[in-house]
C-alpha cells in the first residue's frame, strides 16, 4: 500500500478545480484518507452516511439493486471523479452502492466539512453545480433510452457514451480496459447473450474490433448514427 500524494491528489478532482495550492494543502488536512483494496464495499445502498468522496487513486463502481435483487450498473468512476455529493445536500438516504473495482485510495469530507467548504469557496459551488447538472442530463439521457430504443441500440448508445468519456481522437476511440459483457449488460438492463451478439454484429461491421486487454471502436461516427436513426424514428 503505497502513499500518495495527498495535495497533487485534489489538485486533479474535477470538483475541486480553481482552488490556490496552500486551499488544497488545508482541504488534504481536513480529509479523512482511507485506502480500499479491490471488491471491498465503500458504500451501502440505503445506508445513513452522508461523506463525500474524491477517488484520489484506483476505480469505483456505483450500483443500484431493484426491489427483486437485480444489481444495475449506474457508473465507473476513476481518478478524479468525486461521489456522494447528493447525500451530503440533502441527507437522505444513499441512492446507490459503490465498491472498488481496483486498489483505491480515497479522500472524504464529512458533511458538514462539505457544507463549509462549499461557504468558503464560491469555485467550489460552481464545479458541484456543474456536477450534478451533468448526473441529471445522464440520467434523463438513459431513461429516454430506456423508453425508445431496443435492446441492441442501448448497447450501442452505452459503447458510444464510453467511447466519449475515454476520448474520441480521429474519429476512434480505445475503451480500456476492455469491459465485460456482463458489466455492459448490467448498464442497459439485458443479459450478457445479447451483448455478445451485438458485438459480433458490430465486430462485423467494422466498427468495433476487440483487442488485446482493450475495445477500439474504429468509427464512433457510425456508431453515432446508429444509434441518432432510432432516436429520430
Amino acid at each position: 500500500m503505497a502513499a500518495i500524494d495527498r495535495q497533487g491528489s485534489l489538485a486533479k478532482i474535477e470538483v475541486l478545480q480553481g482552488l490556490t495550492p496552500s486551499e488544497y494543502t488545508a482541504l488534504a488536512a481536513k480529509c479523512r484518507w482511507r485506502f480500499y483494496p479491490k471488491g471491498q464495499q465503500i458504500i451501502e445502498q440505503d445506508s445513513g452516511s452522508a461523506d463525500v468522496f474524491f477517488v484520489a487513486q484506483g476505480q469505483v463502481r456505483a450500483t443500484i439493486y431493484a426491489v427483486n435483487g437485480r444489481e444495475v450498473t449506474f457508473r465507473d468512476l476513476a481518478d478524479g471523479t468525486s461521489f456522494g455529493e447528493l447525500a451530503a445536500v440533502d441527507g437522505r438516504s444513499r441512492s446507490t452502492s459503490v465498491v472498488a473495482m481496483a486498489d483505491t485510495w480515497l479522500a472524504s469530507l464529512s458533511r458538514d466539512q462539505f457544507k463549509q467548504t462549499l461557504r468558503a469557496h464560491p469555485v467550489f459551488v460552481d464545479n458541484v453545480l456543474n456536477r450534478l447538472v451533468g448526473l441529471v442530463r445522464n440520467l434523463t439521457e438513459r431513461i429516454v433510452e430506456y423508453s425508445t430504443l431496443g435492446v441492441r441500440n442501448r448497447i450501442q448508445a452505452e459503447l458510444l457514451r464510453m467511447a466519449r468519456e475515454k476520448g474520441v481522437k480521429g474519429n476512434r476511440a480505445v475503451i480500456a480496459p476492455s469491459p465485460k459483457h456482463a458489466d455492459i449488460a448490467s448498464r442497459v438492463s439485458t443479459n450478457r447473450e445479447e451483448v455478445t451478439r451485438e458485438f459480433g454484429h458490430l465486430s462485423r461491421e467494422k466498427i468495433l474490433e476487440r483487442r488485446r486487454g482493450e475495445l477500439a471502436i474504429l468509427d464512433v461516427q457510425r456508431l453515432a448514427d446508429m444509434v441518432d436513426k432510432v432516436r429520430e424514428q
